[in-house]
């Protein structure tokens, strides 16, 4: 049977992922579409991430959807950080006035708890961008929220893995090449920075998982038939907008 302290940990996990699920469900690429008359799972690639808004609706929603994206992955990831960090600043505060407070059942008790339980959050809140409650459990391919996690947990692979997206992306204009390099860079530079064990498998899990949710451009991109990126053109409606 587990031991207290293991079950002590479940909870805290187990609101991690929770949390990280419902966070990541919030389908803002598809809120932002609907505000515009546009259904954004019925145009362009039929994701709800910032590149199709942003080739649908222009620069202004698609920086708007990748900003709010970004968040959400950031917060899912960091929250137990913060948390850890207010109540270890708590303890020392009240260490001289009779001892430590009564630690709350879902606060993460050491730094270590709280980093796995960010790890925790940003993989359910993946699972929730690409599958979210919200919208019939569609959405985008979690680059975006991918992103906002790491640059919590990992920011020196994050700001890498970030340029090596810009070094791919402007001199070809394919976003689907760009997002797939990136993400493959993750455990590489993990591993070089000494990252750490749990974070080169999460990293490893992550890049899988956006390889994954790329498949169909990764095919389209071995024939020649993906679409390089194009700046939506300010004429006339959106595609499927409704009068």
């Amino acid at each position: 049977m587990p031991s207290p302290a293991d079950l002590g940990d479940v909870l805290p996990l187990s609101v991690a992922a929770a949390s990280g699920y419902l966070l990541g469900s919030l389908p803002f690429g598809f809120l932002v579409a609907r505000s515009r008359g546009v259904n954004i799972f019925e145009v362009g690639s039929r994701s709800s991430g910032a590149t199709n808004v942003r080739r649908v609706l222009g620069a202004g929603p698609g920086r708007a959807v990748f900003a709010l994206d970004t968040l959400k992955g950031a917060v899912a990831a960091g929250w137990p950080l913060l948390l850890a960090a207010l109540w270890s600043s708590g303890v020392r505060q009240s260490a001289g006035a009779g001892g430590p407070p009564v630690a709350s059942m879902v606060v993460p008790a050491t730094h270590q708890l709280a980093l796995v339980m960010g790890y925790v959050g940003l993989g359910f809140a993946l699972v929730g961008h690409s599958f979210s409650c919200f919208t019939g459990f569609r959405g985008g391919k979690g680059v975006s929220t991918a992103a906002g996690g790491f640059l919590v947990l990992l920011p020196c692979v994050a700001l890498i893995s970030s340029a090596v997206w810009v070094l791919v992306f402007y001199p070809t204009r394919y976003v689907s090449l760009a997002s797939i390099l990136a993400a493959l860079c993750l455990p590489l530079f993990a591993i070089i920075l000494g990252s750490g064990a749990i974070a080169t498998w999460v990293t490893a899990v992550v890049a899988l998982f956006v390889v994954v949710r790329h498949r169909a451009n990764v095919k389209r991109l071995l024939t020649g038939t993906e679409k390089k990126f194009e700046r939506k053109k300010p004429d006339g409606p959106p595609p499927g907008a409704k009068p």
